[in-house]
């Protein structure tokens, strides 16, 4: 595979996403927009680029931002990917944005001749550097089987699920259903250690029941010890997401009661000005209300990723 790649968001998954892509060996050239953040690459081949505009000339580019305004923004902003007389032939865009954004994107990309291919992913930036990531694509069968490639570089496994926006469906019901689950873990474990069970104790037997995921698995050390200045997702994207979920579920015409509980738990989190901590601090949120006070347990468990 010899095309020229380009990729434009380094956060926390971005950043693990291409690291993974480079040391594949793939030619791909980077634009972030603290560019200090980018500097790192070029250790792993990557070309620093100073300007977004400046991945025009790439023949596939990759974007993940994090919402629908940040993705306009960098397509079609003032300086951005599609905005001179050279345009990609592919964009890819693995963000969590709506499914109506992202339709109006698609739109606008194809009135330029250039496709697009939605590939939103399961996994944190932890789970992103372990390669253990699901990437899950919606959009033209033939040119995800010519991205695919790619994309297995960046993951554990990759499903095409259909046509159009409907990976996006798909990421906003995983993370309408991360919410719930963290929602009830949280729950659980405050019951169980009020009772009197250890907390990584209770935790442990969850992993290890039929109950137990990849996911219970590893937030257990962060639950345990308390460490929610570890950030894998903060309260403020996850209530973003399950905005993104309500509002499927009033387009659809789905109820989701638990969803709609969650969804003000999470606003609740927000409004107490959670703002830069992960979202598992939702534990010691719980907690207060049940008259708990949450104390590090200082226990070393791994979390199934390393």
């Amino acid at each position: 595979m010899s095309q020229k790649l380009g990729w434009i968001g380094l956060g926390r998954m971005g950043e693990a996403m291409v690291t993974k892509l480079l040391k594949a060996g793939h030619n791909v050239h980077v634009w972030n927009r603290t560019a200090s953040k980018a500097a790192h690459l070029a250790e792993y081949g990557a070309k620093i680029e100073a300007h977004k505009i400046d991945l025009a000339s790439c023949d596939v580019v990759f974007t993940m931002v994090s919402t629908t305004d940040d993705l306009k923004e960098v397509l079609f902003g003032t300086g951005g990917l599609v905005t001179g007389s050279a345009k990609p032939q592919v964009v890819v865009d693995s963000s969590s944005i709506s499914q109506e954004g992202s339709a109006e994107i698609r739109a606008q990309l194809e009135g330029m001749g250039i496709a697009y291919l939605c590939t939103p992913v399961s996994g944190n930036a932890k789970v992103a550097k372990a390669g253990k990531l699901l990437v899950v694509a919606s959009g033209p069968k033939k040119l995800y089987e010519m991205v695919e490639p790619y994309l297995q570089a960046m993951s554990r496994k990759v499903m095409w699920v259909g046509e159009g926006e409907l990976a996006r469906i798909w990421k906003i019901a995983h993370n309408t259903m991360f919410g719930v689950v963290i929602q009830n873990l949280c729950e659980i474990t405050v019951l169980a250690e009020k009772a009197g069970i250890p907390r990584h104790v209770f935790l442990e037997s969850i992993n290890d029941s039929v109950l137990g995921s990849m996911y219970t698995r590893y937030k257990t050390p962060m639950l345990s010890n308390l460490t929610f200045d570890q950030v894998t997702f903060t309260p403020q994207l996850l209530l973003k997401d399950m905005d993104l979920g309500m509002g499927a579920a009033k387009a659809y015409g789905v109820p989701m009661p638990a969803a709609a509980a969650t969804r003000e738990s999470v606003a609740r989190m927000v409004g107490h000005g959670h703002d830069h901590i992960d979202f598992a601090v939702l534990l010691a949120e719980t907690a207060r209300d049940a008259g708990l006070e949450l104390k590090s347990e200082n226990v070393t468990i791994s979390d199934g990723l390393t």
